[in-house]
């Protein structure tokens, strides 16, 4: 049939290349798949990431590819994707707009998971904040006290404060005061002081953190000596604990007087005044 065959010429070419940008997309896609899933396997492969940086990235780079492969498929079926985008672009200031206190908190959860300023397992100071991180998320970090409470920190407070982490490093040094009285013999203390450090054999002697005995300051009663050590930090709060008593008992057992704030009262001289007598109205 003439007619047949004249609209099977006219709409073959063009049905073929439907066809052919059909079957490219399919590749696209299926490409887009394939890359995303390898990518992701790669990230949470790796050893210099956190767990939760590793899942959180290896989706974020999935789903990227994915868009990059979907915008490519509009793309070849002549689909302007200039306005697409412009559209995706606004939607996503006005969501990062409503979220801006979250996506905050997740930005700076990034950074800390990259940095790493503090571990889980570490005791710091941030923000008012102290506690052992128990916890490090892409929103929040869990944090215990000493008296095991529980907290809940944002990721964007403790990132803008300065972080003190008494984790971090080995060694540690601690500074151990006791007063003396000022009729005592300094010489003596310092003896009895460095008798007991070098009893303990959880102490530093590498050069530069050899333990130091010194007259620190001189108080209103006493004589401050001061035995300045280095220990483990992982020994730090059982070592300070130990000193204090066993310089303490040492002094004791010398006889060393440790005084502590008096006050005296002088009465002065003859009888207590009177009280003042109230005089009548008449």
């Amino acid at each position: 049939m003439p007619e047949i065959e004249t609209l099977y010429t006219e709409y073959l070419p063009y049905m073929t290349e439907i066809g052919l940008r059909l079957i490219s997309a399919i590749f696209i896609l299926i490409g887009g798949w394939l890359l995303g899933n390898w990518l992701r396997r790669i990230i949470r492969k790796s050893n210099k990431l956190d767990p939760t940086l590793q899942t959180f990235l290896g989706a974020f780079i999935k789903y990227v590819v994915l868009i990059v492969a979907f915008v490519t498929v509009l793309a070849q079926f002549g689909i302007q994707t200039a306005s697409l985008l412009a559209v995706l672009g606004a939607a996503g200031l006005a969501i990062g707009l409503a979220l801006q206190g979250t996506l905050s908190n997740v930005a700076a959860g990034v950074m800390m998971l990259i940095l790493r300023p503090f571990n889980v397992g570490d005791y710091i100071d941030s923000g008012g904040i102290a506690g052992t991180v128990t916890n490090l998320g892409l929103f929040t970090t869990e944090l215990a006290t000493p008296d095991n409470v529980y907290i809940q920190a944002p990721n964007s407070k403790l990132w803008s404060s300065e972080v003190y982490n008494y984790s971090r490093n080995l060694h540690r040094r601690m500074d151990i005061v006791c007063g003396i009285g000022y009729a005592e013999n300094i010489d003596k203390a310092f003896k009895i002081y460095q008798k007991v450090l070098d009893a303990d054999d959880r102490l530093i002697l590498t050069e530069g953190k050899e333990p130091m005995v010194m007259v620190s300051s001189l108080g209103d009663s006493s004589v401050n000596v001061t035995a300045r050590v280095w220990c483990k930090t992982s020994e730090y709060w059982q070592v300070k604990f130990d000193l204090t008593k066993n310089i303490k008992e040492a002094l004791d057992k010398a006889g060393i007087n440790i005084p502590f704030p008096t006050r005296t009262i002088a009465f002065a001289e003859g009888a207590p005044p009177k009280p003042a007598s109230k005089t009548k109205k008449k």
